[in-house]
C-alpha cells in the first residue's frame, strides 16, 4: 500500500451522522472579488441559459421608487478583513499536508500574515439600535467587520452569530436611530410578483435591481459542504444579481424585507439569469435564536433520509443495496435514530415521508425546511407511507445531542463552542512524520474561533496551550471550565507549524 493511500485511509474525509438531513454531495464555488482569497457572493454552476427579464416600469407606477427609497439606506456594505489562508481543492490530501515530494513537516514558527480586506458583501439593517442580518460566507473567516452605510458612514461591526446550515450571520452596530427594514411573512410571497434585490455588487454601492419571484422552495445544492444538514427553500428571482450584492436585501414593492440574497445561477461567476434569496420567515428565526440564545435552536427527526425525487440518488442506494426502489415525490427513511423523535412516534427504516403539518414533501429539501426552522421540543404532524397505506404519527423533535429543551452557549461543549470536531492520528502516522502528538480538525465550522485563526478542515493541531493533544477528550480536558487566551499549535497543509490564538468564547 503507497504512503498516499495510507494517509486517505488515515484522514477520512467525511463524517456520516443521524439527523434531520441526508448528506448530500454537492459543490459551490467562489468568486474572488478583486483578487482576495475569499469569496462574497456564492454561484451555483447550473446548466441555465436564462436572458434578462422584460421590465415595463408602467406596469407598477411609482412603487419601486418608494420601495427603493425606503431600502437603500438600510442596506450596508460589508467588507471582510481576514488572516485565513486558503487552499487548493484540487491538490490530493497528501500533497496539500506535506508537498509534491512528501517529508517531514517544516519545524518552523511562521508569523500570523497581515490582516487585510479579501472581499465584500452587503447586509441588511433590520433593527434602529444596529443589528444587521448578512450571509455566513461574507463574514467567513473575518478577524475584522467593516461597516459602511449608503451615507459613508463607517463602523467596525461585532460578530453575534453565524448559521451555516442556512448561510446566514447577524452583525452588531454601535448606534442609534438607523434606519432599518421589517420582515415581511415570505409564505406569503407569490411567483410572478414584482421584487428588488439592493446591494453593492462590484463595488457598485446601493445599486437597485428589479424582476420578479421565479420561484419558490427551490434547492439548489449550495449549501451542503458547509453544512451537514443544510436547509435550502431559496426564492428564486430573476432581479440582477451578482458578486457583492450576497447578503443584500430582496424587498417587495411595499420596501418589506421578504429575502437575503445569497446566490446566482452561472457559468462565469456573474448574473445569466437567476439569483437566489433566503425567505424572511426562516431568515428571522435564524436571527431570533440567535440574538435570545447565542446560537440557533434547530430540531431534528432522527432520521436518515433517501430523496426519492433524485434519481441519481435512487439509482445509486438501489446499486448498492440490490433493491428496486422506485423514483418519485417523497423522502424514503433509510435509517431511524434509537431513541430519536422519528422512533419516539413509531416511524421505522422503510417509510416515506410525503407530508409535514399537511405540507407536500416532494424532496429532502422540502422536509429539511418543514423541520429544520423548527425547535427542539415542538411537535410536528407527519404524513408518511408503509406498505402502500397512509399513516400519520406525532413527531416531537430533538435536538442533535437527543434533547428537547432548548441550549444557550453556556450549555454548549468545548468543541462546539471552538467550532470544530477532532479525530486521532495513529501511531504510525506520527512516526513517519515525526510528530509525537496531533488530532485531525474536522468539520471547521466558518466564522469560529477555530475558523478565525486559520484551521480549516483536515489540518492537524498539535498542541493546546502547550500542551500535547491526542483525542478530542484531551482538547475537551485542557479547555474545560477554561477563560481567557487560547493558543493552537497545528500543522497546515503545507507541513509548517503555526501558533495562533483566540479568546476562548
Amino acid at each position: 500500500m503507497t504512503m498516499k493511500n495510507t494517509l486517505k485511509k488515515l484522514i477520512p474525509y467525511a463524517l456520516v451522522g443521524v439527523m434531520s438531513g441526508a448528506t448530500t454531495i454537492g459543490a459551490y464555488s467562489y468568486f474572488d472579488y478583486k483578487g482576495g482569497n475569499s469569496d462574497f457572493s456564492y454561484f451555483a454552476p447550473k446548466n441555465n441559459d436564462a436572458r434578462y427579464a422584460t421590465f415595463n416600469m408602467n406596469g407598477v407606477g411609482d412603487d419601486f421608487v418608494n420601495a427603493a427609497k425606503m431600502t437603500v439606506p438600510a442596506v450596508v456594505s460589508i467588507t471582510n478583513f481576514s488572516t485565513k489562508r486558503t487552499r487548493s481543492s484540487q491538490q490530493d490530501l497528501f500533497e496539500q499536508f506535506f508537498g509534491p515530494f512528501g517529508g517531514r513537516p517544516q519545524q518552523q514558527q511562521q508569523q500570523t500574515p497581515p490582516t487585510m480586506p479579501t472581499g465584500m458583501g452587503s447586509g441588511v439593517i433590520i433593527s434602529p439600535d444596529g443589528y444587521i442580518i448578512s450571509n455566513n460566507h461574507v463574514i467567513a473567516g473575518a478577524s475584522k467587520l467593516e461597516v459602511v452605510l449608503s451615507n459613508k458612514k463607517t463602523y467596525v461591526a461585532n460578530l453575534v452569530g453565524t448559521d451555516p446550515t442556512t448561510d446566514i450571520a447577524l452583525l452588531k452596530i454601535e448606534d442609534k436611530g438607523l434606519p432599518y427594514l421589517n420582515f415581511a411573512n415570505s409564505d406569503n410571497v407569490e411567483v410572478g410578483q414584482w421584487v428588488l434585490a439592493v446591494g453593492n455588487p462590484m463595488g457598485l454601492n446601493s445599486t437597485v435591481t428589479a424582476g420578479i419571484v421565479s420561484a419558490k422552495g427551490r434547492s439548489i445544492d449550495l449549501l451542503s459542504q458547509q453544512s451537514r444538514s443544510p436547509i435550502e427553500s431559496f426564492i428564486q428571482t430573476d432581479a440582477a444579481i451578482n458578486p457583492g450584492n450576497s447578503g443584500g436585501a430582496l424587498v417587495n414593492p411595499n420596501g418589506e424585507l421578504i429575502g437575503i440574497n445569497s446566490a446566482i445561477s452561472s457559468k462565469t461567476g456573474y448574473y445569466e439569469g437567476y439569483g437566489f434569496a433566503v425567505p424572511s420567515n426562516l431568515a428571522r428565526k435564524v436571527v431570533e435564536d440567535i440574538k435570545k440564545f447565542g446560537l440557533v435552536q434547530r430540531g431534528f427527526l432522527g432520521v436518515v433520509p433517501l430523496d426519492l425525487s433524485d434519481l441519481r440518488q435512487v439509482t445509486a442506494y438501489n446499486q448498492q443495496k440490490k433493491t428496486n426502489l422506485k423514483s418519485g415525490d417523497g423522502v424514503y427513511l433509510i435509517e431511524v435514530a434509537a431513541k430519536g423523535g422519528a422512533e419516539d412516534a413509531g416511524l421505522r427504516p422503510g417509510d416515506i415521508i410525503i407530508k409535514v403539518d399537511n405540507v407536500v414533501v416532494s424532496s429532502y429539501y422540502d422536509l429539511s425546511f418543514a423541520v429544520g426552522s423548527r425547535r427542539p421540543g415542538d411537535k410536528v404532524a407527519v404524513t408518511y407511507k408503509r406498505n402502500g397505506k397512509e399513516y400519520n404519527t406525532s413527531v416531537t423533535l430533538k435536538d442533535e445531542k437527543g434533547g428537547t429543551t432548548l441550549r444557550s452557549k453556556a450549555d454548549l461543549t468545548v468543541t462546539e463552542k471552538i467550532g470544530a470536531d477532532f479525530e486521532p492520528l495513529s501511531e504510525r502516522f506520527k512516526t513517519d512524520y515525526g510528530l509525537t502528538s496531533g488530532v485531525i480538525a474536522k468539520n471547521v465550522v466558518d466564522g469560529s474561533p477555530m475558523a478565525g485563526i486559520g484551521v480549516v478542515d483536515n489540518y492537524i493541531v498539535i498542541e493546546v496551550n502547550g500542551k500535547p493533544v491526542n483525542s478530542q477528550k484531551d482538547i475537551e480536558k485542557i479547555l474545560q471550565s477554561y477563560k481567557g487566551n487560547v493558543q493552537i499549535k497545528y500543522v497546515d497543509e503545507y507541513g509548517r507549524i503555526t501558533t495562533r490564538g483566540f479568546k476562548m468564547p
